[in-house]
């Protein structure tokens, strides 16, 4: 098996922390020292943190800023990579983030940095009041839902330093949040000068997403639960205890930390560990669905990329289902470290539990503990498609029949009313009306839900080829941008070049040129710099406009 290790830690490492202090934090880390002859984690860290050390000034550390460790890997060569986050006189930096590249010994190879820009400010005083950066928030989010009448809406500034738009300024970055007319959640992310008052970027924030059970899209399935008396419970011993609950059509206002209500998660219990019947009219369907799309989700990260849980912890989220009313939305919040699933509106979505959608919210979980891909612009475009990706190939993974693996997203949930047979289209992204094929220079001004879909169309690309043909009983024709003819490398690879990327070379701005580098990066450390997954990834790219 491959010696590959992934930690996150939550312990401060400055430029010039003491040794003792480093011996403390890989002693903490580390997973057993001297348990093979390779290099540790906890080697790691501390190689890591000599060459911060070593080379503070090619990195841009200075004694103002912090750095934090995020995300530990260990290859089976040896090589090291270690991921920080940074702060300035102790305010987060938004693009701050940097991996550290090692060899086996522990020697410096390279860095990747979100920004190279020197972070120095004149002042962490802003001009702008934090009252006054929560009303534009507040009118932010008004705006970005077309004048609704928003109830409960309240909005939390904090101050940091913003190094993803240009030259590192003060700013507020302020998350508000709402309940809409049906009592469903709304929330944006603004950024605001803090010195002017401009709104320098805005977001969405709510990332769009041995019993057994009758699934409403999956036949029959396996589920592991936990015997509490006489009864069931819906929860995963053998996957962190991840477990599902009852969100009893209620909502909450907990999103991004600010927690005014928090809807119920009524712990699903049941008597003869057989669950739901396979139909909408008992609830404990839809819960069948969110546990075994966790499930194989956890399943895939762990056995196909050594992955121990969302966070490379071992510890499960869980599963909020039946949340709101007609909620077309599904959603991963870090905050709860949690899923939540509305049930559709019966019109154009049904409850939004299946696997695909289960294996793309859980992916943005990853994606927030590895490279935390900004969610707007060309890197939340990125964010999203990663999401896809794995929600993708997580379906193809479970290898279910009655929900057989296609390059389609969320085709189980859609009913008649939503105009077409699914969500979005891997092969060409262009299909659902909105997303995009090929990279242009307008492609970071798209939502990112559109944005998307140069990544998407890549990855389509990568795996099965351009042209016709038909997988899983689905036809595809994936034209290219540039009328080049690209031949895949299979899914498999995709996904180890695509996760390789994500958690080692990827930061919080990559943007589509980045990614392309990222990718080849990946397919040379796992297949070599002249082999034909190189090839492949750079050719792929290119047909779709990213060169």
């Amino acid at each position: 098996m491959s010696r590959i290790r992934h930690v996150r830690a939550s312990r401060l490492a400055t430029a010039g922390v003491a040794a003792t202090a480093v011996t403390l934090l890989a002693a903490a880390l580390s997973p057993g020292a001297g348990a093979d002859d390779g290099p540790t984690v906890a080697d790691a860290v501390e190689n890591a943190a000599s060459v911060l050390v070593a080379r503070a000034a090619s990195l841009g550390l200075t004694a103002a800023q912090g750095t934090a460790v995020r995300d530990v890997v260990v290859d089976a060569d040896g090589s090291q990579h270690v991921r920080y986050d940074r702060t300035y006189r102790q305010l987060p930096v938004l693009g701050g983030d940097f991996v550290v590249h090692m060899a086996e010994d522990g020697t410096y190879r390279s860095a990747s940095r979100a920004t190279k820009s020197s972070i120095s400010l004149a002042g962490v005083t802003p001009r702008l009041s934090a009252p006054k950066a929560a009303d534009l928030a507040a009118n932010a989010l008004r705006a970005a839902n077309l004048g609704e009448t928003l109830k409960r809406l309240t909005a939390e500034p904090e101050l940091v330093v913003d190094a993803l738009h240009g030259a590192p300024r003060l700013a507020w970055r302020t998350n508000a949040v709402a309940q809409d007319s049906l009592g469903n959640p709304v929330a944006r992310t603004v950024l605001t000068d803090a010195r002017t008052g401009t709104q320098i970027d805005a977001w969405d924030s709510i990332e769009t997403a041995s019993g057994d059970g009758k699934s409403l899209y999956g036949g029959t399935v396996p589920l592991e639960t936990t015997a509490s008396g006489s009864a069931y419970q819906l929860k995963d011993p053998t996957r962190g205890n991840t477990y599902t609950g009852d969100a009893e059509n209620k909502t909450d206002l907990c999103i991004l930390g600010i927690c005014l209500d928090r809807a119920p998660s009524t712990q699903f219990t049941d008597t003869d560990n057989h669950w739901g019947t396979g139909t909408t009219t008992d609830r404990a369907t839809a819960a069948v669905d969110a546990q075994y799309g966790t499930d194989v989700t956890w399943d895939y990260f762990k056995n196909v990329h050594g992955r121990n849980g969302i966070a490379g912890d071992g510890k499960g989220s869980y599963n909020r289902v039946h949340y709101g009313t007609d909620y077309n939305n599904a959603f991963w919040d870090d905050t709860c470290f949690c899923m939540t699933y509305g049930d559709g509106d019966g019109t154009q979505l049904g409850p939004l539990v299946s696997l695909d959608v289960a294996g793309h919210e859980m992916s943005h979980g990853v994606t927030s503990k590895t490279a935390a891909l900004t969610y707007s612009g060309e890197s939340g475009g990125l964010n999203e498609a990663t999401s896809d990706v794995f929600g993708t190939l997580v379906e193809f993974y479970a290898g279910n029949s009655s929900d057989a693996g296609d390059y389609l997203i969320g085709e189980k949930i859609v009913r008649s009313g939503f105009g077409r047979d699914a969500l979005r289209y891997m092969d060409k992204p262009s299909k659902d009306g909105n997303s995009v094929d090929c990279w242009s220079a307008t492609t970071g001004t798209l939502d990112v839900h559109y944005s998307s879909g140069v990544a998407n169309h890549f990855a389509y690309l990568l795996a099965e080829g351009s042209g016709s043909r038909t997988v899983n009983g689905v036809s595809y024709n994936s034209p290219t941008c540039d009328g080049s003819s690209v031949t895949g490398i299979g899914r498999d690879k995709v996904g180890k070049i695509w996760y390789r990327a994500l958690t080692v070379y990827m930061t919080s701005s990559t943007n589509y040129a980045g990614a392309r580098t990222a990718t080849l990066n990946a397919a040379k450390d796992l297949y070599g710099a002249g082999s034909a997954e190189y090839g492949a990834v750079a050719a792929a790219w290119s047909a779709v406009n990213v060169g």
